[in-house]
């Protein structure tokens, strides 16, 4: 079985569109999903008019943005620009997408019996997975061998390796446009693939990642895509400028 899996596409049908074009050529049996499919990007109903088309393929849960873009939370707790992104996205959104949004669950969530999806934290899906801490709580969250989350917008790793009752964990980023990983047996990962359209690692490039189950391993994909056009988008549509800037920089 192999998994396609994507975080925090925001409204960038640009950058999905990318991937898409990418992984015509791969197997892919089925999409996982790790929230935020709307907010700051100008395409919501596109992406979330496709995720709903996967149907049964698709394993999904919800982020903080498909909360409050859906109106099931306040706005109050975000930016002004993202502010201004929520109202816009929820004025435009199609009904059945909304009622899609809507029904989104919170995660934690099973892919397989060893691996899960989570948005932020596997204890908080507003939470931000960044430091070894962070990871630390996430693992005891769940006891899963692989965990799967996004939120950050950055490609990273946290490998916790038992050997002997000993316990050492490993950060790592992930950079370069392709990564491969094989999964060890005595070591357990939280894994952010990082952001289809919204990249916070100084890299434009949308980030995606295939998990193999079979193999037990892991591709890390970066594609280039036409930001511009995502951004052009964004101001067509009046939405603060920065919120396109700053796909061209990946920031």
């Amino acid at each position: 079985m192999r998994y396609l899996i994507l975080s925090d596409i925001h409204a960038n049908w640009e950058a999905l569109q990318a991937i898409h074009a990418h992984i015509r050529r791969k197997r892919i049996d089925r999409v996982v999903f790790l929230g935020d499919a709307v907010g700051y990007g100008a395409s919501p109903n596109q992406v979330v008019s496709w995720l709903r088309s996967l149907g049964s393929t698709l394993d999904a849960v919800r982020g903080n943005h498909d909360r409050v873009c859906a109106g099931l939370d306040s706005a109050d707790y975000f930016n002004r620009y993202a502010r201004q992104a929520a109202d816009w996205t929820l004025e435009h959104l199609d009904e059945r997408n909304l009622e899609f949004l809507k029904s989104l669950p919170e995660g934690p969530l099973d892919v397989t019996s060893w691996a899960a999806l989570c948005h932020g934290s596997s204890v908080d899906e507003d939470a931000y997975v960044f430091s070894a801490y962070d990871a630390k709580m996430a693992f005891a969250g769940l006891d899963h061998h692989v965990i799967f989350f996004g939120h950050t917008h950055v490609p990273s790793l946290f490998i916790l390796r038992d050997e002997n009752g000993n316990q050492t964990l490993k950060v790592q980023l992930l950079t370069g446009r392709r990564l491969v990983l094989d999964l060890e047996p005595e070591c357990r990962y939280l894994i952010n693939p990082g952001s289809v359209g919204q990249p916070r690692d100084r890299d434009p490039r949308a980030a995606f990642a295939i998990l193999d189950a079979d193999q037990r391993r892991i591709y890390f994909y970066r594609v280039a895509y036409r930001a511009s056009v995502a951004r052009r988008r964004i101001v067509a549509a009046g939405l603060p400028p920065v919120l396109g800037d700053r796909l061209l920089y990946g920031a």
